[in-house]
């Protein structure tokens, strides 16, 4: 399959000070190893990935383990100095970047403040979060203010999962990666909506990664063991607020996840992404043609969707590359 005009909303950038000063930690929270990517992604070799597949945006974003090491003020200065970073990109590639900017929770006061430069001053797209930090969930009571803020503003919310401390070491011999990151997922959205997040923060537009990760096979459970003030906090019910938010294909462009995912939510809430550079592009593109989407889907899904949710939609012209080209 060959494509052309692909938004790509799940895309990371590595810069070089992020992972040489916090080379200990990164490599601890993903199990005590690094795939090749993390030492030698570039902007060059981005944006040279991307023409090669036929992507004309991509919105960048830093991956797990985020910001947040150890301390307050640390994460602090660490969120601002790579979405600044992250902008630039933006600035040196002009249509090329967006960016889904980092904020330093646990620190609440801090990413309040992130917050506002990065979508006030940076003129981000949107604010990218993980599925859990230091063991508490994006639905956790201390994160209120953080969430509430980001309804407020009506932000698109990127949620990318991590290895949450006290999953690190369940299964000697097989990479976190392989089982806590679905996982992961699945447990921040059971939160969300336990919690009465998802209900209560009505205007923030979610975009859960891998597929929703194990929400499509958890969903049957999640609805027989609600608690009973959720139908009074969600009287739409759990499927409404699954099926209003947004779910990236990316490494789950295969006819399994995709069957658990579409039974769920429609083609308008499925959106490219690629988790470029830490898995292969070309495996996504040529995945996404095989599951059963129409035409018309495979062009909403490419672009159109993720152009009709990011905040500059409306008021910067499309980027170039043209219509999204996706040939059986």
């Amino acid at each position: 399959m060959t494509a052309r005009g692909l938004v790509d909303i799940h895309h990371h950038f590595v810069p070089p000070f992020y992972l040489e000063e916090n080379r200990e930690a990164i490599v601890e929270s993903w199990g005590g190893r690094l795939s090749p990517p993390w030492s030698s992604w570039t902007p060059a070799r981005s944006i040279e990935a991307m023409d090669r597949n036929g992507i004309s945006r991509a919105i960048l974003s830093l991956s797990s383990p985020g910001v947040w090491v150890g301390d307050a003020s640390g994460a602090r200065t660490l969120a601002r100095r790579v979405n600044e970073y992250g902008a630039g990109l933006g600035r040196d590639h002009p249509g090329r970047y967006g960016l889904f900017a980092s904020v330093p929770l646990p620190d609440t006061e801090g990413s309040l403040r992130e917050i506002e430069h990065a979508l006030d001053v940076l003129k981000a797209d949107g604010i990218a979060l993980l599925t859990s930090y230091e063991d508490k969930w994006l639905g956790d009571e201390s994160y209120r203010p953080v969430l509430d803020e980001l309804d407020r503003r009506g932000a698109v919310v990127f949620v990318h999962p991590t290895v949450p401390r006290s999953c690190r070491t369940l299964l000697p011999g097989v990479p976190p990666v392989v089982t806590e990151i679905p996982q992961d997922t699945s447990r921040a959205i059971a939160n969300l909506l336990y919690t009465g997040t998802l209900s209560r923060c009505r205007k923030i537009r979610f975009i859960f990664t891998h597929a929703g990760g194990a929400m499509p096979i958890t969903y049957g459970r999640m609805v027989q063991f609600a608690p009973k003030e959720l139908a009074r906090d969600s009287p739409e019910g759990i499927e409404f607020e699954i099926g209003r938010h947004h779910y990236d294909i990316a490494a789950t462009a295969h006819a399994p996840a995709m069957a658990a995912l579409r039974s769920l939510v429609p083609a308008s809430q499925v959106l490219f992404g690629t988790d470029s550079p830490f898995a292969p592009v070309e495996s996504t593109i040529a995945g996404m043609g095989k599951v059963g989407f129409s035409d018309r889907e495979l062009r909403a899904i490419g672009r159109g969707n993720s152009l009709s949710l990011l905040r500059r939609a409306d008021r910067e012209p499309a980027p170039s590359g043209g219509a999204i080209t996706v040939p059986g």
